[in-house]
């Protein structure tokens, strides 16, 4: 996901964008409103990658145009060919560059553009549906926040109950699946063998869910990280209650007051927790 305070977007190599670079977003803005700035911007070549190492990704931020999607409100994480900046800003006999500028400019600069690098050679994510109805499959990811100016995985449990359980026009799986995978699945994997299922004796760890009214927001950057670091965050909505050892921690997407977790190690077993209690 990309975006001009994000961690890359295609003008990230230019040099006027790296002149301006440094300084504090209300200036950045202010020279990217200037149509002046914006011409001289869209006539530059981009520098050389920073590594060659990253030659190929930087292609794709810079100039890949037929992957990269304007992300609106509804927008769809399987974009089709035809609402890729390159066809759109050629059915509209406009310069690609200059159309994801102005996407970018969109609600005063915090417009975003997606760019999908992983699983999305054929355009779709047919090849995604195969792996998840696999058993060999483990449907987890972390990268300790090193890309999370860039990706939202917080999203992922909810894109795959609303999108891959619900939405996905080219195929779905069963939400029994998707609940499956993201609890017990996930749960036997990391040695957590004391929660995962709703039977007596486990934790009683349970999201009650209107299916129906399942839906993610647009992103948006925060900046609240430490030293004003950023992260993009999504909204979700139709989240009744969140319940954590038979505790309330979120009731209607709000948070309470209830902070039942602890801190663990290692595997964990219902006797042995039965027995701690």
């Amino acid at each position: 996901v990309m975006a001009w305070r994000g961690t890359v977007h295609p003008f990230v190599q230019r040099p006027s964008w790296q002149a301006i670079a440094g300084l504090p977003w209300e200036e950045q803005l202010a020279h990217l409103k200037d149509p002046a700035f914006k011409a001289k911007l869209l006539a530059e070549d981009n520098l050389p990658p920073p590594s060659m190492d990253t030659a190929a990704l930087f292609m794709l931020v810079t100039a890949g145009w037929a992957l990269q999607f304007p992300l609106v409100d509804g927008f769809s994480y399987e974009p089709t060919r035809e609402e890729s900046i390159a066809l759109v800003a050629d059915a509209a006999g406009r310069d690609p560059a200059e159309y994801a500028y102005d996407v970018l400019m969109e609600n005063e600069g915090t417009g975003f553009i997606y760019l999908p690098i992983l699983n999305y050679q054929d355009g779709n994510l047919e090849f995604i549906k195969g792996l998840l109805e696999r058993d060999d499959t483990v449907v987890s990811l972390s990268d300790g926040g090193a890309h999370c100016g860039t990706i939202c995985d917080a999203a992922a449990p909810t894109f795959l109950l609303s999108y891959w359980a619900r939405d996905r026009k080219a195929g779905t799986i069963p939400v029994e699946l998707a609940v499956k995978r993201q609890c017990h699945d996930t749960a036997r994997l990391y040695g957590l063998n004391d929660r995962g299922v709703l039977k007596p004796g486990y934790l009683a760890d349970v999201n009650v869910i209107d299916f129906k009214r399942l839906r993610l927001s647009r992103p948006w950057l925060a900046f609240d990280l430490p030293a004003g670091g950023k992260r993009l965050l999504q909204k979700a909505d139709g989240y009744i209650a969140t319940i954590k050892s038979g505790e309330i921690t979120f009731r209607d997407g709000e948070v309470t007051a209830a902070r039942p977790g602890t801190l663990i190690r290692g595997p964990q077993n219902v006797e042995q927790r039965v027995a701690a209690e």
